[in-house]
Formats: structure tokens, C-alpha cells, sequence
């Protein structure tokens, strides 16, 4: 009765045939289409446990944190100076001026963490179009059917979070909150064609169709406005896609995007800025997701938008933030010049694009010699338009994950060629991983997590990264109990 969780899954584990269980696990992704372009998504053969405690500490701070950004945008519509210190360009601005028809900025957001014993600290704050619902749900019932389930729940309660229906229902909700009267409305998810999340829209549409809401998948370039009247359809105003009318868009396609690719996308932004279709999230949302959001929670200049509380908050769960520029700041209370800081302390610091995917341009300093880490700072400066932010180094959490190696459920992605026998040149191995750990907030609600892992000190499924499950987890016996063993090490935020 001493088994943590971990302990006890493993025991279980020890007694099933885990290279048949690397089999089934990674057909039944493909079958649910649980893929990341041609990848599975998840190459391991545990969950991630939580406790109630754990729970009820993230969901404080995390929808405390969506509170946050959505004020934060309040305030940056009407204030130029606010705007120009979270680096918007012109047309991000521009966009972000446009009246959405609703206040709510981000129908659905994720925060991006760590989760500590006594704390939760945020890396980054997804505010535009996070990926990963879908994924999550679907990924979690697979686990929550498997035999090693079963026995698991003999000691311990396990439930994991249904984050697909509280999407729909946040999307809903701002349809409402904008003004829609259709019932149900009719939903369009709107991306590229060959993202390699497709397969998520797919887990979505099907899923929203059956809760009863008709939802289709567009290409931006499949939509069309009209001002006056729909040729193809031969009605009103609005947005169609094959001739039906759009009553709500769940924007999977990023502002990125939108401004890179206008002409592709001038439809769904004539629609948008006629007020003629219900966008979420709207094109508000880039405010909160620069990485210079935090800059703007952690700095001294807007401290006045912020509670006494919620400072306090914000001091023990988000990192110290700076655009990386030429200036006088506050860091500990004492003012100091940015740079030289930088310079002397890179051990404590990571320097991010303000706006990037995927790990793209980040710089660790405790892995960066010294040269490449002026060379970094260098860029930054050089790059103040594009903007650049530096971060204080947080803590993070690792533990052993046993992980499917050489074959249908391999770490690196890999598949079985055709016709390999069943279980076949399938082992297991154990992997030190880094446990990236990021709740959804939908609508200022708690919804679900996406966990990912990963051996490098960048978790993120685009570098290579795998994803596990969540599950908050009780023994029977009614004892609260410490769910993960391995204490948090200093790594990376990205």
C-alpha cells in the first residue's frame, strides 16, 4: 500500500507483454488518428499523475493568468504605448482594431508550465490558437481502456479531463456573446490544408458534429464573402464555404498567417471586419500571446493594472521578462542596465523570438558559450522591431517514463515497415524526461492539459517532443499521496 502511482503502474507494466502493448497502443493512434502529420503522437507507455491538491493549485493560477490577458488586451486597444511595448507590428495592430463583436479576446488559450511540488511556473502563455484538445481527450481514453488501466484503478481512482466538449461549449458561448442567434450555429474550422495537425480537425469536426453542432473543415482559400448576396448559394451576406453558410469560425490558421498570406485569406478577414461572422479566437488574442505579455505582468511600468494579489501571483508563477533593448530596468527591485545583466548572468536567462513556434530562434544561456550568446543578444538588439525577449531561467520537472523503442511506437517516430510480425523487434525502454505540463483555459475555465515530453530542454511537439495523458489520481484508501518522486531541476523555458 506504499506504491506511489508511478511505482504501481510500472509494477503493472513489469507484468504485461509491453512490446505487444507498443503495438496495440500505436495502432489504435492510427485508427483514431492520434498522428502529428505521419507521427504518433505518443511513443510511451505511462501517463502523467497528478493529485486533487495539484489540480485545484493549477486551476487558481492558470485561469487567474487568462483573467490577466484578457484585461491586458482591454487596456492595449486603447493605449498605443502598451501596444508598442508588446512589439505588435503595424498590421498586427491594425488587425487588433478591427471590433470583433464580442469582448472575450481568447475563447481558448493554454498555458504553457512546469508543475512543481509547491508551485506551478509558466514558460509561455498561448493565447492565439493552441493546438492539442482533440489530441489530449482522445489520447487519454485510449489509456483509460487499456487492460494495465484496469488494474491501476484497483489502488488508485484515476479520471482524466474532457477538454473536446468544453471547447465546443466555449465556442458556443462567444458565438453568443457576439450576438448569434442560429441554433445550432454552423461551424467552420478554418486552416491550411497541410498542417500537420489535420488530423485533430478531423477529431473535432466528428466530435462537434456529434454533440450537435454541423462542423466542417475549410481551407482559407475554399471560403468565400459575400458583401451583398452568395452567388454559389444564392443568399445573404456572410461567409460560405461550398455554399453554406458560416456562422462561427474556430480560427486554427494563425495571424502569422493572415498578414503573410492576405490574399489567401481575404475572405475570412472580410467577414471578420464586416461583422458578418463570429470569429474565435478573434484577432485580439495576438496581444496576450507575445511573449512580451509577460514583460508586461513582471515589469514595474503597468503594475497598476494589476491587484495587490495578483502581483503576488504573478511574482511566484511567472518569470521575469524583459524586451531585450538598450534600457534601464528592475530586476529584484534594483535597478540595473539591461544588457551588461544579460551579459554577466547568461547562466540564469533564455532570449526568445517575441512571437515564434516550436522553439524556433531560443537561446539557452547556461547551454550557450559566451560569444554565441553576445551574438545573441546581438541580434535581438539589432532585431528591437521584430522583438525579442529575455527570461529568467525557471524550474522544471523530470521523471522516468517508459518509452516504445525500434518500432510502431517509437520515440524518434519511426513505423514498422509493412508486414512486420505483431510485437515484433519491439523493446522497452526507461527515459529521462522532461514533463512540460499545460492546462487549457477555455473562456476563464480550467479545461483539460496537454502534457508533452521531451529529452531535450525544449518540450514542443514540432522539435520532436511526445505526449502523454493526464490523469488526477486518488488512492482508494482515501490517503493523499505524492504522485511524482523525482524532485524539479533547473532547465529550460522555450
Amino acid at each position: 500500500m506504499s506504491q506511489s502511482p508511478i511505482d504501481l503502474w510500472n509494477s503493472l507494466l513489469a507484468g504485461v507483454d509491453a512490446p505487444a502493448m507498443c503495438v496495440r497502443l500505436s495502432a489504435a493512434m492510427r485508427d483514431s488518428r492520434l498522428r502529428f502529420g505521419d507521427r504518433i503522437i505518443c511513443p510511451f507507455l505511462r501517463p502523467f499523475f497528478l493529485d486533487a491538491a495539484d489540480e485545484a493549485r493549477v486551476r487558481g493560477v492558470a485561469e487567474m493568468l487568462w483573467t490577466l490577458g484578457e484585461r491586458v488586451v482591454r487596456a492595449a486597444v486603447a493605449d498605443p504605448q502598451l501596444l508598442a511595448d508588446l512589439a505588435l507590428s503595424d498590421e498586427e495592430i491594425r488587425l487588433a482594431q478591427i471590433d470583433p463583436g464580442y469582448e472575450t479576446a481568447s475563447t481558448a488559450a493554454r498555458a504553457d508550465a512546469f508543475i512543481l511540488p509547491d508551485s506551478l511556473q509558466f514558460a509561455e502563455y498561448n493565447a492565439e490558437s493552441p493546438a492539442g484538445a482533440g489530441y489530449s481527450q482522445r489520447l487519454a481514453e485510449l489509456f483509460d481502456e487499456d487492460p494495465v488501466m484496469a488494474g491501476f484503478r484497483e489502488r488508485f481512482d484515476a479520471r482524466f479531463a474532457r477538454p473536446i466538449e468544453a471547447l465546443l461549449d466555449a465556442l458556443v458561448a462567444s458565438y453568443h456573446e457576439w450576438g448569434g442567434t442560429a441554433s445550432p450555429p454552423r461551424m467552420a474550422i478554418v486552416d491550411w490544408r497541410e498542417v500537420p495537425t489535420f488530423s485533430e480537425f478531423e477529431i473535432l469536426r466528428d466530435a462537434f458534429t456529434a454533440l450537435g453542432v454541423p462542423t466542417v473543415i475549410c481551407d482559407p482559400r475554399d471560403l468565400e464573402f459575400a458583401a451583398g448576396s452568395c452567388v454559389s448559394a444564392g443568399t445573404g451576406p456572410g461567409l460560405y464555404a461550398g455554399g453554406e453558410r458560416i456562422d462561427l469560425v474556430y480560427r486554427r490558421v494563425l495571424i502569422n498567417d493572415i498578414v503573410a498570406r492576405g490574399t489567401e485569406c481575404r475572405a475570412l478577414l472580410d467577414a471578420y471586419r464586416s461583422g458578418t461572422v463570429c470569429v474565435a479566437n478573434t484577432l485580439r488574442c495576438k496581444i496576450p500571446h507575445k511573449k512580451a505579455f509577460f514583460a508586461v505582468l513582471t515589469g514595474e511600468r503597468y503594475a497598476r493594472l494589476f491587484s495587490a494579489d495578483e502581483r503576488a501571483m504573478i511574482a511566484a508563477h511567472v518569470p521575469w521578462t524583459a524586451l531585450v533593448e538598450e534600457r534601464r530596468v528592475a530586476v529584484a527591485g534594483q535597478p540595473v542596465d539591461l544588457i551588461p545583466h544579460l551579459r554577466a548572468n547568461r547562466d540564469q536567462f533564455v532570449v526568445k523570438p517575441n512571437d515564434e513556434y516550436g522553439g524556433t530562434g531560443v537561446t539557452l544561456g547556461w547551454e550557450t558559450s559566451e560569444a554565441d550568446w553576445d551574438a545573441a543578444l546581438a541580434r535581438a538588439l539589432a532585431e528591437r522591431d521584430r522583438g525579442w525577449v529575455a527570461q529568467r531561467r525557471i524550474a522544471i520537472r523530470r521523471e522516468l517514463f517508459p518509452v516504445c523503442e525500434s518500432g510502431g511506437a517509437s520515440a524518434s517516430g519511426s513505423t514498422p515497415p509493412p508486414g512486420r510480425a505483431k510485437g515484433s523487434a519491439e523493446r522497452l525502454a526507461a527515459r529521462d524526461m522532461l514533463v512540460d505540463f499545460a492546462p487549457y483555459i477555455f473562456r476563464g475555465r480550467l479545461a483539460g492539459y496537454l502534457t508533452r515530453l521531451s529529452a531535450s530542454g525544449l518540450a514542443n511537439v514540432t522539435s520532436g517532443g511526445g505526449q502523454v495523458p493526464a490523469f488526477v489520481v486518488q488512492s482508494r484508501a482515501g490517503t493523499r499521496r505524492q504522485v511524482g518522486s523525482e524532485p524539479p531541476q533547473l532547465a529550460p523555458s522555450s
